[in-house]
């Protein structure tokens, strides 16, 4: 932007502290620096908002080539399923070729059995979840908060 050097930037210096003077020198030069950021964020938000825009111009651009291969790829499953329609409208009311040709029928595989007892995901234990709640036995960690209250003494008996 500027060409400046370090001896240019010491001789303005010193003239600025000639003519300011010592006193106000400090709130001068805090002034020039925040009104310094404040031009640096102002051209950091222009560049940032033209770079944007060229962005945004650039997915319009993508946007609008997507749509054209959009609207080709329509027209190419259009074309197929009217061949396809034409193609089935040739078959006659058996299911017939003309030519005699009969297509194969498929039909799926009866379902196999599967044991519901083997989920390997669930933890199971030896001794049964009635066995545990009936002994007393926890099953879940308890909070802190959870035990304290769990614990304390009912409220309506006072210290004897």
């Amino acid at each position: 932007m500027f060409d400046l050097e370090v001896s240019k930037l010491a001789v303005i210096g010193a003239v600025a502290l000639v003519v300011i003077g010592p006193e106000k020198m400090p709130r001068v030069a805090r002034t020039i620096g925040t009104l310094l950021g404040k031009a640096q964020r102002y051209v950091a938000d222009v560049k940032a908002e033209v770079n944007r825009s060229m962005d945004m111009e650039d997915l319009k651009k993508m946007k609008e080539t997507m749509d054209s291969a959009m609207t080709d790829v329509q027209q190419s499953v259009l074309n197929a399923t009217t061949k396809l329609n034409e193609g089935v409208a040739s078959l006659d009311m058996a299911g017939q070729v003309e030519d005699g040709y009969q297509p194969y029928q498929w039909t799926p595989p009866p379902p196999s059995y599967q044991h519901p007892g083997k989920n390997w995901r669930i933890k199971r234990s030896a001794t049964p979840q009635w066995y545990k709640s009936r002994q007393g036995v926890r099953t879940r960690a308890l909070s802190g908060a959870a035990r304290v209250a769990r614990f304390r003494p009912p409220s309506g008996m006072g210290n004897h």
